[in-house]
């Protein structure tokens, strides 16, 4: 019967709570051209890893000999709560970090999956985004959303706020058509990027990012952006949040991406975390990724965009007993503050 395998595959990823399930040929990415000059001119920054096996990166037939179809999967996260209040002086996270690590939430449901495959007669490789797949090419031909203008995938009732992943497979898979690109002539990503990253539609500097700049880069934030990070503590979601097409968004059913406790912190609450108990409220959160150190740094620079003469006493105190990364932020921190009052 026709359609029977790919029916029988959509049904797995329904039953595993994914709320979108599409299917790419397995070739090379459409972007893979852009994609090695976007890193010839270094504009991954510290992401390295992203130089490592560029040919497995732009096409999935290098990661698996046999290579047939890229099944392309989408998850809900966005949150059911709003935002915390910024007058209490309250980092931003960006919501995907609301919650568990997607990581770990959404590589259960790929295990699962691939073994469920296997009982079909396929042989897989699944990645989240830390394998080397140009993913939002196989979204894209795939008709699951489209390429934003600002780089982030667009889906036309999950808007902005879903998680990619995908299991390259053996079983030959009848792929499914595109969708037109339906950003038109909107522009409010581009305009609201604080730091002017999208340096044209469809361009991202990542250097210039503050996801990038709060999240992957492990030095010192560079100067001139670090008023732009205004209360950002980890990730920025303005070129989200602004889209359009968040006007059908949801709240995910993935109980695992409710908001935890730690998006109502305090900034000098944060200031005051031990290793010990920054490990212990970040346990399996994205944020843990990152360390305290670089956590802390971000803590000083929000603080020093949003805090007030109330807030030094606690900044002098992480100046002096923390390493250099951090003191050196928390002393740009408290010459804000001082200029301001």
């Amino acid at each position: 019967m026709a359609l029977e395998l790919e029916n029988k595959v959509r049904s797995i990823a329904k039953d595993l709570g994914f709320d979108e399930c599409r299917f790419s040929l397995a070739k090379e990415a459409s972007h893979a051209n852009q994609f090695q000059d976007w890193l010839d001119e270094g504009k991954n920054g510290d992401m390295k890893w992203m130089e490592r096996s560029p040919e497995r990166r732009k096409d999935p037939r290098h990661l698996l000999k046999e290579a047939k179809t890229v099944i392309v999967l989408a998850i809900n996260y966005y949150p059911s709560r709003s935002d915390p209040r910024s007058s209490d002086k309250l980092g931003r996270f960006a919501k995907y970090a609301w919650g568990e690590d997607y990581h770990l939430v959404v590589d259960k449901k790929l295990k699962a999956f691939s073994a469920a495959l296997q009982d079909l007669g396929g042989e897989q490789r699944f990645y989240v985004d830390y394998g080397p797949i140009l993913e939002r090419d196989f979204a894209t031909d795939s008709g699951l959303g489209w390429n934003g203008k600002s780089t982030v995938q667009i889906h036309q009732s999950l808007g902005t706020w879903f998680f990619l992943a995908e299991l390259v497979t053996t079983l030959n898979l009848i792929s499914d058509e595109p969708v037109p690109n339906r950003c038109g002539k909107c522009t409010q990503c581009i305009d609201i990027c604080p730091t002017e990253a999208i340096t044209s539609p469809h361009h991202l500097d990542a250097r210039r990012c503050i996801s990038y700049l709060t999240i992957e880069h492990k030095g010192s934030i560079p100067q001139e952006y670090r008023k732009a990070i205004g209360d950002r503590i980890f990730g920025c979601d303005d070129c989200l949040e602004v889209c359009p097409w968040n006007r059908f968004a949801k709240a995910s059913n993935e109980v695992k991406f409710t908001a935890r406790d730690y998006i109502d912190m305090s900034l000098n609450d944060f200031l005051k975390l031990s290793e010990e108990n920054f490990r212990s409220i970040f346990s399996r959160s994205p944020v843990k990724r990152i360390g305290r150190d670089r956590f802390l740094r971000n803590v000083c620079i929000a603080l020093g965009n949003i805090g007030d003469i109330s807030d030094i006493p606690c900044l002098e105190s992480t100046m002096e007993k923390e390493n250099q990364l951090v003191s050196e932020h928390a002393k740009w921190a408290i010459d804000q503050i001082k200029s301001r009052s």
